[in-house]
C-alpha cells in the first residue's frame, strides 16, 4: 500500500504537530503512519481526510504486485 499523507499534509499548509494533536495521538504516531509502519483506525482515517480536504481513497494507494 502506498501512503500519500506526507503530500496532502504538505498542500494543506498544516503542521504535523497540530495534525496529531487534532487525531489525538502523538508526532511519533504521526510519522510512523506517513511512513507506512502502521495505520489510522478507520474513525482517524475520516478525521485526517476531513483535516487535510480529502477524501480517503486519496490518503492511500493500493499497489499492484
Amino acid at each position: 500500500m502506498k501512503v500519500h499523507i506526507a503530500e496532502y499534509i504538505e498542500k494543506s499548509g498544516l503542521r504535523k504537530g497540530f495534525i496529531a494533536k487534532k487525531l489525538q495521538i502523538s508526532p511519533t504516531q504521526l510519522s510512523n503512519i506517513i511512513a507506512g509502519r502502521s495505520y489510522l483506525r478507520t474513525p482517524n482515517l475520516f478525521l485526517l481526510a476531513k483535516i487535510l480536504d480529502c477524501k480517503v481513497d486519496d490518503l492511500y494507494t493500493l499497489e499492484e504486485e
